[in-house]
């Protein structure tokens, strides 16, 4: 059985919902299937993954989300033997589903906040904290919902962690850095500026803090992060393009995160995570996690100041409590069995 994923990364959109495909993707293949992968935008690295995760890799030439992707999407789909069609992306709408299914597949539709104003697709998966039913009230009879963590579509090298557990620390001094596989905005500079604030606003870590910085391969800023990280004397490791990344959030007390996909990974981790929102679509993720004690929320990126946030930081580090407290909620959120649960449901379908 064959999977055709038609979804779509660049700078400016990040690399989000191509990477939470690939953990579909690896799931699916894994048990015996192909997965192929339609895009009308990529950015090299991301070709460059899929390829080494031995996906096939199309091009879309129609704007997103018009008519004319949708008959390409088909065309292709028809063309390579595909069971399902996953869909991932904010600017496919109900239209765009429904040509689909008349094209006669079966659809996965991938969704975060609801955004289409009405849904036909087979199943609907929205795996945040924040998702209910009522997102969903204008669906087709047989649309069936996938909602919440337990459907949290983990890669594989995450496999290994699901039953790990952590230890806190009485005092954090390890600090992962993480916005995402683009981070146009350059917000990973402002979290380094905040915690060089750290050092200054609490004398019991800053002899002793570390700082891992890690960017994606599709960030614009390497190499400006790499001049600003050299000037601190070895106390920040930037690392790009990670394949370790469970080991990174294993060893660390302490995430600083965009609110995307990766705050589910981190749940898995039990990684106590202070999240910065990306982008609009953002604020919610951030807000539920924070409304249930998984995380705290340090605002918008549009607003962030390295100062604000250095001086949270530092709480956090220096409080035992509030990380174990944090640790022991967001883990109780995902059990990293996702995919396996999402390929149930394909397979039943």
């Amino acid at each position: 059985m064959n999977l055709l994923f038609r979804t779509d990364a660049s700078v400016a959109m990040g690399t989000g919902h191509v990477m939470r495909c690939l953990a579909l993707a690896q799931g699916w293949q894994d048990a015996g299937g192909r997965s192929v992968f339609a895009l009308a935008e990529a950015t090299a690295g991301i070709r460059a993954r899929l390829a080494a995760e031995s996906c096939g890799v199309l091009s879309v030439s129609g704007a997103i989300g018009t008519e004319e992707d949708s008959f390409q999407t088909i065309a292709l789909a028809r063309e390579h033997g595909a069971d399902w069609i996953v869909v991932d992306g904010y600017r496919f709408s109900a239209d765009y589903q429904r040509a689909l299914k008349a094209g006669g597949f079966r659809i996965l539709f991938l969704d975060d906040y609801g955004h289409a104003a009405h849904y036909s697709a087979d199943l609907v998966l929205n795996q945040n904290a924040n998702a209910n039913e009522k997102m969903y009230a204008a669906r087709k009879s047989y649309t069936g919902l996938l909602l919440g963590p337990a459907y949290c579509l983990l890669r594989r090298e995450f496999d290994s962690w699901h039953d790990w557990r952590r230890e806190i620390a009485p005092v954090g001094k390890k600090v992962l850095v993480t916005m995402g596989g683009s981070d146009p905005e350059n917000v990973t500079a402002i979290v380094i500026d905040a915690l060089r604030e750290v050092a200054s606003a609490e004398a019991s870590i800053e002899s002793k803090l570390e700082m891992t910085v890690v960017v994606g391969g599709s960030n614009p800023h390497f190499d400006s992060l790499q001049r600003l990280t050299s000037q601190w004397g070895g106390r920040f490791r930037l690392l790009n393009s990670v394949a370790n990344m469970p080991e990174l959030m294993a060893s660390a007390d302490l995430a600083v995160s965009g609110a995307g996909s990766t705050c589910w990974e981190m749940c898995l981790l039990q990684l106590p995570m202070a999240l910065i929102e990306l982008a609009d679509n953002q604020k919610p993720i951030a807000q539920s996690l924070e409304a249930l004690g998984a995380a705290v929320h340090l605002g918008s990126a549009k607003s962030a100041s390295g100062k604000g946030i250095g001086a949270r930081i530092a709480s956090l580090l220096v409080s035992e409590a509030e990380r174990k407290a944090l640790s022991e909620r967001c883990g109780k959120l995902v059990d990293g069995r996702g995919v396996s649960r999402v390929l149930g449901e394909l397979k039943r379908s």
